[in-house]
Formats: structure tokens, C-alpha cells, sequence
């Protein structure tokens, strides 16, 4: 990806510097960023994973009329949806993904997740817990905090070597909140900002161009000047001095360096330019932005990236012409036009690319790919908010008591379905789990076993001594 220069004359800004290192400006000088370094790489053995992707349907997806389907269940909660014939008989999954269908030997559906009524029924407590494998303190304010249990990705990071030349956590192609900002449970939190992800950003108007904040130059900086180490430096000294203070100057000095690295990184630059793959290869994953971010998924584990986060982007402006207000998978109004129209032909496509290209390439067996959301839909259709079971295209509202997550590659062993719901979807009923449980299953398939971290008196605690990994699906 070229690096990218501002039509603005200023010169480089210090918030530009630091955001390329990953470092924010705010509670830099909290002892929560400290860590023994001696544990950053201490991993398990046994994970066939080098890379995870996991893919977050934001909004939460039903999952009674994907994944889930009940198809003898009173109309009032199967609904409209069939189920179809897949190439795995363990696997149904809904009519309206075929492309999906043909590549269900490689899957496993967990259809007994739930949050067991430990989290509130929202989207910000449903999505901490599946992000962290906990349960977040409702004394806490609804912003992120350096207190907050780190995200999934960030814990991998923790314990997994650095990769050489690229971030070991990116998340694309867009943040988890609106305006491009993010929610609690997305962060280093307590393992430091230098687990944060390094997010490189689309849009649905151009969906090739992807571009990183990180990696944005601002005036008449280039490459070439950003060479002179002694010009980088002094740029950011003039950012240091307000820190002079602060415990974490070790950690800010390595973070300079990170920066330096990335802004002048060739194999950066390459990784983020999904315009080198072919046509072919482009028309297979369809040239949406979700579907070009999962196209730069499988390069960035081309690439050896550790963990790859897709973050679903959802179309405003076609949300509210279509009727799909509650926005993204959140279908409160027209809960299947909005499916089977809209949102399911474009998880289909590049998702089953995305399968398919990492098999053919070798990749898989050797790639974690998780699909998951912070919550499921209402097993009864109807949607208060959209006019009840009487609408003429009802909804269906939040569920965080059932859902599906679904799994593939890094060992898992395709064509399964672990534990279920109940006649209805609303509970599990079999096998239940929890978000700890699908976070240990990442933890596990990438080998890492010891969950042992250090706060900021060197004092050892666990990321995660709750749930276990699901080792029946391996």
C-alpha cells in the first residue's frame, strides 16, 4: 500500500507519530502498561494455528434463520427461511447461503453459545464478553479504561512472538464504534497499548483503497525524510517532554521505534494492497469492502500476521433505504427481506472465498477462522419496535442467551455441529458454553496454554482462569 500524503501543507503532527506507533495520549503514565517482559512470548504446545481471522458480524446475526434453524418449530419462530443441503450432513445452514453450503466440510457450528444471563441484553455488554471472555464490571463507565481485560487479539499478541515486520494484531476495515472509534473490550486495556491493534481502514465508495492512520504522512513529509532518524526523533521529543514523569518511558521509547519502522516498511506497503491480487481472484471475493477486507485477511496470512480481526462495516445509507434500520445484523425491522436480499448474499460470497482460497493455498490447516457477534436474535419473530408479530415485514430484537459461533481450519475439524439449543433457539441445551470457552478454543489452537500475565508490581495474575477450551472440536 503506497504511503499516503495529505494535500495539507502542515507539517507531521505529533498525534500522527504516535498513532503510527499505536500509542495514544491518554494514560500513558499508568503502571498497567508495565509488563515482564520475560512472559510477552511464553506460549503451550499443540496449537496447529499461526494465524487467526475472526470475523465479527456486528449487530448479532439470528441465528435461528442462519445457522440454527429450526425447521419444526411453529412458523411464529422458524419463520420464512429453509434449511439446505450442505456438503457436510453434520452442517445445516439456511437456503440462502449456497456458496457457504459447498464449503461446509471445512466448518464447525457451536449452536449451544450463551451468555447465560451474566451480561446485560445489549450490544456493549454482549460484545465485551465475547471479546474478552468476560464479564465487564457495570460500575465501570461505557467508554474503554486501562482496567478493562484485554481483547482476544491483544492476549495472543502478549504471548506470541512479534512478527518481524508488521503489526501482530490488525483489525480492518473499520472500528468498532461510530465515527471510527472503539468500545471497550477492543484493546491492550491492561496488557499495555502496544497490544492494541493496528487498524487499517476502507469504505464502501472505495473499497480497494485501504489506508491506515498509522501510516498516513501529513504535508510535504516522505519516506525519504522520515530516513533521518535524527528528524523523526526530534520530531517526537517534542511530543516526550510532557512525559518526562511517566513510568512507561521505556515502553514510549520502543514505541518510537515501532513507528519509524512501520512508516518506512515495505512489506507493509505490500501486505495493505489488495490491487496486486488479480481480477479473477478480486471478482471471486466480490469488490465489496467486507469482502476485499477478507481478501486481505488471506494475505495478511500470507504474511504470517498472528491475529486478524474483520470487523463487519455496515452501509448506512443503504441500511435506511432497504428498511434495515437497526443496522448491520441488527435486524429489528424486516429481519428477512433484509437477510436473504441484502446481508447474507454478501457474507456468503467472500466468506466462502475466503474458505476455499486458504484450502487451495495450504493455509487453512494452519489458519484459525472464527465467525462470531456479541449476541443472537429473538427466537419469536416480532420486534416491538417494528410493529410486533403483526408487521408486515417484522424483526426480531436482541438475544444474548443463544447464538451461534462458527468455526474453521487450525485444527478444528470441519463438517460438525458441537451442543445445541433448544426447540426454539432460545437457550442451549446441550453441551453449553460460554465467550470464555470460544476464547480459551483460540487460545488453544494457536498453543497457548499458559494465561499467566504480570501487573504493573510484577505481580502474576490469569488473563482468563474461567471456561476451558472446546477440545472436542479438534
Amino acid at each position: 500500500m503506497p504511503i499516503i500524503h495529505s494535500s495539507r501543507t502542515t507539517n507531521a503532527s505529533r498525534r500522527a507519530f504516535l498513532s503510527a506507533s499505536g500509542l495514544g495520549l491518554v494514560g500513558l503514565t499508568s503502571g498497567q502498561f508495565a509488563k515482564n517482559a520475560r512472559a510477552a512470548n511464553a506460549a503451550g504446545s499443540g496449537g496447529k494455528a499461526k494465524s487467526t481471522i475472526l470475523i465479527y458480524l456486528n449487530g448479532g446475526p439470528s441465528q435461528i434463520d442462519i445457522w440454527d434453524m429450526k425447521p419444526h418449530a411453529p412458523r411464529e419462530y422458524r419463520g420464512d427461511f429453509h434449511p439446505a443441503q450442505t456438503s457436510a450432513p453434520g452442517v445445516t445452514l439456511c437456503e440462502y447461503l449456497p456458496k457457504l453450503a459447498q464449503q461446509s466440510h471445512h466448518i464447525a457450528l457451536v449452536n449451544s453459545l450463551g451468555q447465560h444471563n451474566r451480561a446485560a441484553n445489549d450490544h456493549g455488554a454482549g460484545r465485551y464478553y465475547i471479546m474478552t471472555g468476560h464479564v465487564r464490571d457495570t460500575s465501570l463507565p461505557n467508554q474503554p479504561t486501562p482496567s478493562d481485560w484485554p481483547y482476544v487479539g491483544s492476549v495472543v499478541t502478549y504471548k506470541k512472538p512479534a512478527h518481524p515486520s508488521l503489526p501482530s494484531s490488525i483489525w480492518l476495515p473499520t472500528k468498532s464504534g461510530p465515527d471510527n472509534v472503539n468500545n471497550p473490550g477492543t484493546f491492550g486495556a491492561r496488557l499495555g497499548v502496544q497490544h492494541d491493534p493496528f487498524y487499517v481502514l476502507a469504505s464502501h465508495e472505495k473499497p480497494l483503497e485501504f489506508r491506515s492512520p498509522s501510516l498516513t504522512l501529513e504535508g510535504d513529509i516522505s519516506v525519504s525524510r522520515l530516513q533521518d532518524r535524527r528528524f523523526l526523533l526530534k520530531t517526537l521529543d517534542d511530543a516526550r517532554r510532557g512525559f518526562e514523569r511517566s513510568t512507561s518511558i521505556g515502553n514510549y521509547s520502543q514505541l518510537q521505534q515501532q513507528a519509524f519502522e512501520l512508516l518506512t516498511s515495505q512489506a507493509a506497503r505490500v501486505a495493505f494492497d489488495v490491487t496486486r491480487e488479480s481480477d479473477d481472484v478480486r471478482r471471486r471475493y466480490g469488490e465489496t469492502v467486507n469482502g476485499m477486507s477478507m481478501l486481505m485477511a488471506r494475505r495478511l496470512v500470507e504474511a504470517k500476521v498472528p491475529f486478524i480481526t474483520l470487523y463487519w462495516l455496515h452501509n448506512y445509507e443503504e441500511d435506511k433505504k432497504r428498511g434495515c434500520l437497526g443496522g448491520a445484523w441488527d435486524t429489528h425491522w424486516k429481519n428477512f427481506s433484509c437477510l436473504k436480499d441484502y446481508l447474507l448474499p454478501l457474507f456468503d460470497q467472500p466468506f466462502s472465498a475466503l474458505l476455499s482460497d486458504l484450502h487451495e493455498r495450504g493455509l487453512l490447516d494452519e489458519t484459525l477462522v472464527l465467525v462470531t457477534a456479541e449476541m443472537g436474535r429473538t427466537p419469536k419473530i416480532g420486534d416491538p419496535r417494528s410493529g410486533g408479530d403483526g408487521a408486515p415485514e417484522p424483526g426480531r430484537d436482541h438475544w444474548t442467551h443463544c447464538q451461534t459461533a462458527l468455526l474453521a481450519g487450525g485444527g478444528i475439524r470441519g463438517g460438525q455441529t458441537y451442543g445445541s439449543s433448544d426447540k426454539i433457539a432460545a437457550y442451549p441445551a446441550d453441551r453449553p458454553v460460554g465467550p470464555e470457552h470460544i476464547a480459551h478454543t483460540v487460545f488453544h489452537a494457536m498453543g497457548i496454554h499458559d494465561l499467566t500475565a504480570y501487573d504493573n508490581q510484577n505481580r502474576p495474575y490469569n488473563l482468563l482462569d474461567e471456561g476451558q477450551p472446546i477440545t472436542e472440536l479438534f
